[in-house]
């Protein structure tokens, strides 16, 4: 079966009553931020909060009776898992997930909680695979690949028919890339749709399988990635192929712009969003002026980031607006001295965070402390501002941002 535009209506109408029609709404501080005119599909509004929800279903529903009765697996440790679980528990089709053994609890739980039997196995998608297909043949269940299949393509590719009914003049549409389903399912149907959009893959640097397919050069495999749902070693060779065809360029971003991509979507737009889809606004910020004037869409593909990372992700961005800062002084170790820092700190308008008062270490003198105090501040200017009121006041201060 080929990945055709006429494969991805059937299979729209096919899931339309069962998935959500995600909103695409115009980013507006993010555009005045870029200098573009920027629109974000919201597949993390989605049933299970990705679009692989789409995919999966998609392909639930070509099964025979006798093959729903069998039951299917899946191997994933994230969004196709749970969008399997949650589809199959409810067209009640027996389903097992084989997930990597060092699977945060949160998300086993997640897949368990939408009826799913889970199976701990390997350290990855690449690793788990073969024994994924071992099990499905020795149950005599059906896989459900999380990439490679043309049906679960066409699944994903119905985000593009909704963006361009939503949004016809789109001159390009981002979409972030892993194994390559989703953008070979969305590059199809816009294509068919729209013919001159252009299409424009974006991959974590660690991960660029495809940019290196579609380059021609060396790939690079450089570790973890905050986008781990596009962390694909193996893309699909059909997938693949239709990129080669229909995707215009694919752009890589690194971990550090990922990071600060997903907090601007949180700080500008109030939208939390994983790192693939940072992935794709890392692009857009990277190459903003390229596309200035343009009316650009954006697949905010699923906003599953574990709480704990998304808490140290935003405390990281506030320090890298200034927001929030460390600032150490050398002081007289004697009274007054944390009282008047204090106040002063308080009448600039800033915020005091923590404090650490610091007396045995040997980088001072016997008489003196050393004080590090985080403090809360508007923006950089702000913080600049009440360094220099301290420094009136004859402190001797520093900030964190002036080392180095």
């Amino acid at each position: 079966m080929d990945l055709t535009p006429a494969l991805i209506n059937e299979t729209y109408a096919a899931i339309k009553s069962a998935t959500m029609r995600t909103p695409t709404v115009h980013a507006a501080r993010l555009s005045l931020h870029l200098g573009i005119d920027l629109y974000l599909k919201l597949e993390n509004l989605q049933h299970t909060n990705a679009f692989k929800a789409r995919g999966a279903l998609a392909k639930l529903l070509t099964l025979s009776d006798k093959e729903r009765k069998a039951g299917v697996i899946a191997c994933s440790a994230g969004n196709h898992a749970q969008g399997v679980a949650y589809h199959a528990n409810r067209l009640g089709i027996p389903a097992v997930i084989v997930m990597p053994e060092g699977t945060p609890f949160n998300k086993v739980k997640r897949t368990k909680d939408f009826g799913a039997e889970v199976v701990l196995y390997g350290t990855g998608f690449d690793d788990s695979v073969q024994f994924t297909l071992d099990m499905a043949a020795e149950k005599a269940t059906t896989f459900v690949h999380p990439f490679d299949d043309p049906v679960v393509a066409a699944g994903q590719g119905t985000v593009a028919l909704e963006m361009l009914e939503q949004e016809p003049d789109l001159d390009c549409i981002v979409v972030p890339i892993g194994g390559g389903g989703l953008i070979a399912g969305m590059a199809v149907a816009a294509k068919s749709v729209k013919p001159s959009v252009q299409i424009i893959g974006a991959q974590a640097a660690n991960f660029d399988a495809v940019k290196a397919q579609f380059d021609d050069v060396s790939t690079n495999f450089g570790g973890s990635t905050l986008a781990e749902g596009i962390a694909v070693r193996a893309p699909a060779a059909a997938n693949l192929a239709i990129i080669q065809t229909h995707v215009d360029r694919v752009e890589t971003a690194n971990e550090a712009e990922i990071e600060a991509a997903v907090f601007d979507l949180l700080s500008y737009e109030k939208i939390v969003a994983e790192g693939a889809a940072g992935a794709g606004l890392a692009i857009i910020e990277k190459h903003a002026k390229d596309l200035s004037g343009r009316k650009v869409g954006l697949v905010v593909c699923g906003g599953n980031i574990d709480s704990r990372l998304l808490s140290t992700l935003i405390l990281r961005g506030l320090v890298r607006d200034g927001r929030i800062t460390r600032l150490t002084f050398e002081i007289d170790d004697t009274p007054g001295q944390l009282s008047d820092i204090s106040r002063i700190i308080g009448e600039a308008g800033a915020n005091v965070i923590e404090v650490i008062h610091q007396r045995m270490m040997q980088s001072v003198s016997l008489k003196q402390a050393e004080l590090e105090i985080v403090i809360e501040a508007r923006d950089q200017q702000h913080v600049a501002e009440t360094i220099g009121q301290l420094r009136e006041a004859g402190f001797k201060v520093r900030a964190d941002s002036e080392i180095g």
